[in-house]
């Protein structure tokens, strides 16, 4: 039994948990059923500790205190979503607990495990049972009884997940939405997911395959003392793609990337962007580059015949200018990553979260400094806000998250930044973001600005139309594939087989006959065509409202619409 770890095992067990729930996110991802069946919290929180684990490969730390804090700063500034945020501040206040341990023991644990909760729960404005809160309150309570039983830490993490996953058992009849879809929560899964990720790794069982080196790598791997067979991912698959325009938006390329296949490196200027990628069906890979432009050149080898060639001693087949090629995508992601900071030239400046071409240009003709992608499905970290907000020339910056699941990750931003006042506008929708960037007044006083946009932003009605990704149930309503869902103000309203149908009920709903105004954003998948049409169904049930169309060009919905 393991009575104390130190630090070089402290990041060895972040590692292993990254993997671990690298390889259960998609497990994660199905639990995870309200509003709509789409979810994305497993990827989150693998995307979210990942940062971590990249930061623990690194180097080494003297103390487990020291690599502690380096993986609670790199999990705030990647956290990803709610689940991510959340997960985030269980480290952050874990280490603030050994902040000064040179090792740990299990009655360290289970005081870090509670201050972990202390710092989760006291971000989360209205916290709700049956959720990662309630299945980490119930770990770490565990976890104090434990270690005034046995403070060997094994015993008390052991212990502390025991419990845990009668909490999370306990789960889904806590939540009514949980109990009706017959699953537990998606948050505490992962949750649990990376903790027994820590203590597999503590006795000593195998990594799950990510496809990532599990320590620092200083040498070239020792090929002959490897399988060929151990390379998860064979292909190293280098391309390079002509762009159509200079604006061409990579960011769900490297999102579907990242889902293939690992050590991805994407480098561009204004006419390319070179890939460089390891992947099992580099096919796949070069097949999806064409959404993005003209495929110019590719170049793929088999690490695996070249891990063997390696271990045989023989001379390993490769493309002539291949090493050349990976070392200028290198640094221009280097480049690319650089922190870029503006000092202030005006007094306020505006970040904002929408994913779509047209919504970006509605944005930036409204006054918007910095568009960050992202959205539903796709949330940007807290990194990626902070890079925006550094970036913004002025002394207060307004955040607009646009996305309940974004705001989270906007708000660390407060804390982050030194220099520069930030203020995050609670936006949910992209529509109510819009509103309160029609209500700026560059002359007001800043807390008179930020009541002038809140209010705007509250008058605004939203409704969405997407589709159901499986079968599912809600709120009795039977919804199967395929079915198109609308959404109203983040609640079910009603789904349909037929478009046109669900389009015409919610036209005619109370809240869109009081409109004034109606402004319907129509998505990528939806034709201009079939967005007149849409309008024009708009325009003849709500004779007392001005309707306008305007191209959104968003994924995932197929329409926008805000009513005021």
């Amino acid at each position: 039994m393991r009575q104390t770890i130190d630090a070089a095992a402290f990041q060895q067990m972040v590692i292993h948990a990254a993997a671990a729930i690298s390889a259960e996110k998609q497990q994660v991802n199905d639990l995870n059923v309200f509003p709509v069946p789409d979810g994305d919290t497993g990827t989150n929180m693998s995307l979210t500790i990942a940062a971590a684990a990249t930061e623990m490969k690194k180097k080494s730390f003297p103390t487990v205190g020291q690599a502690a804090q380096a993986t609670a700063s790199a999990l705030l500034r990647g956290a990803r979503g709610n689940s991510g945020v959340i997960l985030s501040l269980l480290f952050r206040g874990f280490a603030k607990a050994i902040k000064d341990r040179e090792t740990v023991d299990g009655r360290d644990l289970a005081i870090a495990l509670d201050f972990g909760v202390a710092a989760a729960y006291k971000a989360v404005m209205k916290p709700a049972e049956g959720t990662i809160l309630t299945v980490s309150r119930m770990a770490a309570a565990r976890a104090a009884g434990a270690a005034r039983e046995d403070d060997a830490f094994e015993a008390v993490l052991t212990a502390a997940i025991d419990e845990g996953q009668a909490a999370l058992a306990d789960t889904v009849e806590q939540n009514p939405v949980l109990k009706k879809a017959g699953v537990v929560d998606a948050g505490g899964k992962g949750f649990l997911i990376i903790l027994q990720g820590m203590l597999d790794q503590l006795q000593g069982k195998p990594m799950p395959e990510s496809g990532e080196e599990t320590a620092p790598v200083e040498e070239k791997a020792d090929f002959g003392a490897m399988s060929a067979q151990e390379i998860t991912f064979a292909f190293d698959t280098v391309f390079i793609v002509r762009k159509p325009s200079p604006h061409v938006n990579l960011e769900p390329f490297r999102t579907y990337l990242n889902g293939i296949g690992d050590s991805l490196v994407i480098g561009e200027d204004d006419e390319a962007f070179k890939v460089h990628v390891h992947t099992n069906i580099p096919g796949a890979a070069l097949t999806e580059a064409q959404k993005y432009g003209t495929l110019e050149l590719a170049k793929i080898e088999n690490m695996r015949t070249q891990a063997e060639d390696l271990a045989a001693g023989k001379h390993v087949q490769s493309t002539d200018d291949l090493e050349a090629v990976e070392e200028e995508l290198e640094s221009q992601e280097e480049a690319a990553q650089e922190p870029v900071h503006a000092d202030p030239e005006k007094q306020y400046g505006y970040v904002a979260v929408c994913a779509g071409g047209g919504l970006e240009a509605v944005f930036r003709d409204l006054g918007v400094d910095g568009i960050i992608s992202g959205g539903q499905t796709m949330n940007p970290s807290t990194e990626d806000i902070l890079r925006e907000i550094d970036r913004t020339p002025a002394h207060v910056v307004y955040v607009l998250p646009n996305n309940k699941n974004i705001i989270m990750a906007a708000e660390q931003c407060v804390r982050l930044c030194q220099d520069k006042t930030v203020v995050v506008l609670p936006t949910k929708t992209v529509p109510q973001g819009i509103a309160a960037m029609l209500a700026v007044d560059p002359e007001a006083e800043r807390e008179e600005l930020t009541q002038l946009m809140t209010e705007a932003a509250q008058r605004v009605r939203t409704a969405e139309i997407t589709y159901a990704a499986r079968d599912s149930d809600f709120d009795g309503f039977a919804i199967k594939e395929g079915d198109y869902l609308a959404l109203l103000e983040h609640q079910l309203f009603g789904t349909d087989r037929d478009l046109g149908d669900l389009l015409e009920r919610l036209a005619k709903s109370e809240a869109l006959q009081s409109a004034e105004f109606i402004s319907i954003f129509y998505g990528e998948d939806v034709t201009e065509a079939q967005a007149q049409q849409a309008a024009d169904q708009f325009t003849a049930a709500c004779p007392n409202a001005e309707v306008n169309l305007l191209p959104g060009g968003q994924p995932v919905y197929y329409y926008m619409i805000s009513a005021e």
